[in-house]
């Protein structure tokens, strides 16, 4: 293996790390993988797996899933909470970053929980081997069929509205209560994409907190309802801390406000909302520092409230997965326009991806055979979706390269795959989880069969008959 520093990503602040340094790096401060290195030929290794083999094996788009950077990321969620918190804690994967069964059933198998927002997220859970007692459903219009379904499954519900709370009033029953958190609106602004932010009052999610009087009187009148705490989340890909510091005060708040309805809360869930490092220009703060923070603002806002301390409850997502896995793609066509622009066109885009497009978002990537390779071009990389917007990263530096190249992108385990689609009729990725040399195939990829599995054709058109 090769240790050294290697060019191609001298721009983008990585640097090989041995395997035994790796448990002290903080996943999300990471652009590649924790076991990332460069092998004698030149070639960017995942896991111990060539990421140019794994193309040959699987194909390509393909989603390349760490397995010692998303354990690595679970337990450092899971040790500073234990660490930095006298309390009880529970650390719960939220799920909708990247919803499937190996990813849900690690987590799970660190000894975390699952947050989920659907039925279909709910069902993967359960299928993954998580107990219900540690899934927490969350969403702001929860079908009647996804109630009864979590309420069957015993999982907790988070109550996002008055709708939903009255609808599980008529539902649930005095002898088998359901469990519920209830989520607010905090009215804590931060730093992200407006699309991401949801602690702020003006967001689709949570009970305006000028409302939870009214709503913990109605909890108390209603004893099928089970309320067992308080839930706010402020947004995602946050790299400030003060805001999850603030939350905190304000959740100590409304849990003194309920013991005056004789509401026994006993959990308090401050969501989560870490961000990753997608480019060498962010800096977020690492786990330990983000869990440290969040523990030793609950713990003075109880004290200063004389409130003994609730269990404490977080919802990561993509701080666990993000930065876990990368996207390979196969290079294909090339158009150069003297004097204005070189686009480099790729075997996916959009639909894999969906980021750039709709949240503007940037990335950083390397050529995986041309590894140490001098970065000697300005080029475009675009997809090959039919939109003139499927442009993956832009205007960045990559050597020298040829149709046939396997290109990277780096920090695809958050809202890739769960977002992909698709457009075009082109079949979702594979994925492969990566550990020690050996890969395993955790996502089939779909094939053309599959895309028309939904698909029924009218008779009158299968006969040929146009009558109308």
């Amino acid at each position: 293996m090769v240790s050294t520093h290697p060019v191609g990503l001298q721009n983008s602040g990585y640097q090989y790390l041995p395997k035994d340094d790796q448990k002290t790096l903080s996943p999300n401060q990471e652009l590649l993988p924790l076991t990332a290195q460069v092998n004698s030929h030149d070639c960017l290794e995942i896991g111990g797996c060539d990421v140019t083999s794994l193309v040959k094996e699987f194909g390509s788009p393909l989603y390349i899933l760490d397995e010692v950077t998303l354990r690595t990321a679970c337990r450092q969620y899971r040790d500073a909470f234990k660490r930095y918190y006298p309390g009880e804690s529970l650390v719960l994967y939220a799920s909708k970053a990247w919803s499937c069964l190996a990813v849900c059933a690690i987590a799970g198998s660190e000894g975390l929980g699952i947050d989920v927002v659907s039925g279909g997220e709910l069902y993967t859970a359960l299928e993954a081997g998580i107990s219900a007692d540690k899934i927490y459903f969350h969403g702001n219009n929860k079908s009647v069929a996804e109630l009864q379904m979590a309420m069957k499954s015993g999982c907790t519900l988070v109550v996002d509205n008055w709708l939903e709370l009255e609808t599980l009033a008529d539902l649930a029953t005095a002898t088998a209560p359901v469990r519920i958190m209830l989520r607010l609106t905090p009215g804590i602004e931060c730093h992200t994409h407006e699309y991401i932010r949801t602690g702020h009052l003006d967001s689709k999610f949570g009970f305006d907190p000028n409302a939870l009087d009214q709503v913990f009187e109605f909890v108390s009148k209603h004893p099928s309802l089970n309320c067992i705490g308080l839930h706010a989340h402020i947004g995602s890909q946050i790299f400030e801390q003060q805001p999850h510091k603030d939350l905190a005060g304000v959740l100590v708040d409304c849990l003194s406000r309920a013991e005056g309805y004789n509401l026994s809360i006993q959990e308090l869930n401050v969501g989560g909302g870490l961000g990753i490092r997608y480019t060498e220009g962010d800096d977020p703060p690492s786990i330990d520092t983000w869990v440290k923070g969040v523990c030793e603002s609950l713990v003075a806002a109880c004290e200063a409230e004389q409130l003994p301390l609730p269990r404490l409850l977080s919802e990561p997502g993509r701080s666990l997965v993000g930065s876990a896995c990368i996207t390979a793609y196969t290079l294909g066509s090339r158009k150069e326009i003297p004097g204005i622009r070189t686009y480099l066109a790729v075997d996916g885009g959009m639909s894999d991806n969906p980021r750039p497009i709709t949240y503007q978002s940037v990335y950083r990537c390397v050529v995986a055979n041309h590894m140490s390779a001098p970065l000697t071009e300005k080029v475009t990389v675009a997809g090959k979706h039919c939109e003139s917007g499927d442009i993956l990263i832009k205007d960045v530096m990559l050597p020298q390269t040829e149709s046939g190249d396997i290109f990277v992108v780096m920090g695809t385990g958050a809202y890739n795959y769960s977002m992909a689609s698709n457009y075009n009729r082109l079949p979702r990725p594979a994925a492969v989880l990566v550990n020690q040399g050996d890969s395993f195939l955790i996502l089939q990829r779909e094939t053309y069969q599959d895309l028309l599995r939904q698909d029924r054709l009218p008779e009158k058109l299968q006969t040929g008959d146009s009558k109308k």
